[in-house]
């Protein structure tokens, strides 16, 4: 929920007309001046001390016509690829690399990048910031699967990709920080801890919130949980680790590339998340969300003015509260919960077991259900 530092950024694609510019126009300009003469900086040191191409792949998804890939091209160290088919980016990961490495490791701006899915290669480029996010239309089967990317020389990495059926109707968007595990920390020097100090090992789990999403799943097997995030990508490692071992459903992380944009020296984290949970209705149109949060500043806000926007989208909003130390430490509580949504119900509990009674009485999980089949997410 709160805002990372920056990370280091691509190459500008901005023009300078030489024209007397607005004060947002020179601010603008003084922000991506910076963001490239920091990259170029970082650029000529990484391959100075000989650090390669590598593919750092991220968890995707799609529908029965097409996928969403997600991935990052960067710099890293050449004894962090390792060896073998997926070492270029999964050994650093599963050896516990801290977030500072994540966050020096230069990104490639524009980078070219093969992904193969099914047999077939698609040929597509990252963008300014070494991010991939692409849609590729492609026929697979419900269910999970596995594609491989490739950036230039790098390693072939395999990414895991969650393909949701057409018929799904049911799905779960969850905040990460203070919604899924407690952060504990002001809200001021929560971004810096969490890149440069902190691994999922020091993180704590939110009582209850892993056992309240696997009942969900389990009672909904087909439903995606999607956890959306204002964190940056490069700290997705740990939390995808995080996530896994506290035994959380395996799924997608929408996070942010921070930086200068074309008219904010920082991109708006909680208009990420707008913006994302507006592509999640446009492609799923027919699914309903339970929408998960805390009442720690934005979440209620954006959740209802989206139901509101959206009520056929949102089965339900589940907001977690805040400790009073807990929300001290986030700078408050949200002042209201947003616009009135009719017809879209709301939830409020400390902890994951709370929240469970009462989705029960929703009718959204149930007290006897079976085991779900999905793969535990690499990384």
């Amino acid at each position: 929920m709160c805002p990372l530092p920056v990370k280091p950024r691509a190459l500008s694609d901005s023009v300078d007309s030489g024209s007397p510019t607005p004060p947002s126009s020179a601010r603008r300009h003084l922000a991506l001046r910076l963001d490239d003469g920091w990259l170029r900086f970082q650029t000529r040191l990484a391959i100075r001390r000989g650090r390669v191409e590598t593919v750092i792949p991220y968890t995707g998804y799609g529908t029965t016509s097409w996928v969403r890939v997600l991935a990052r091209i960067v710099r890293s160290e050449p004894r962090d690829t390792g060896s073998g088919r997926q070492a270029g980016a999964l050994k650093p990961l599963k050896d516990g690399m801290r977030g500072w490495r994540n966050f020096t490791s230069a990104p490639i701006a524009h980078a070219a990048v093969r992904v193969t899915i099914a047999g077939t290669v698609h040929d597509v480029e990252a963008d300014r910031g070494g991010v991939v996010d692409v849609r590729i239309p492609v026929g697979l089967d419900a269910g999970w699967h596995t594609i491989t990317v490739q950036s230039g020389g790098s390693r072939i990495v395999e990414a895991p990709v969650q393909i949701v059926a057409d018929d799904t109707d049911f799905g779960v968007v969850s905040d990460i920080d203070d919604t899924v595990m407690v952060t504990a920390l002001p809200r001021p020097f929560l971004a810096a801890w969490n890149t440069f100090v902190l691994d999922e090992h020091a993180r704590t789990p939110t009582p209850g919130m892993a056992v309240l999403y696997e009942r969900i799943v389990r009672t909904v097997p087909s439903a995606p949980v999607v956890y959306l995030s204002t964190g940056a990508w490069n700290v997705a490692p740990t939390l995808s680790r995080f996530l896994s071992r506290n035994l959380y459903p395996a799924g997608p992380k929408l996070l942010t590339d921070w930086g200068p944009t074309p008219d904010r020296w920082f991109r708006s984290g909680q208009e990420h998340k707008r913006t994302s949970l507006e592509r999640l209705a446009a492609e799923f149109p027919g699914i309903q969300w339970l929408l998960v949060g805390d009442d720690g500043q934005h979440d209620e806000a954006i959740y209802a003015e989206f139901a509101q926007r959206h009520p056929q989208n949102v089965r339900a909003i589940a907001i977690r509260q805040l400790s009073a130390s807990e929300a001290v430490l986030a700078g408050g509580r949200s002042k209201s919960a947003g616009p009135p949504t009719p017809g879209v119900p709301w939830i409020y509990s400390p902890d994951g077991a709370g929240m469970s009674a009462q989705l029960e009485q929703l009718g959204i999980i149930r007290r006897s259900v079976r085991p779900a089949d999905v793969p535990e997410e690499s990384g």
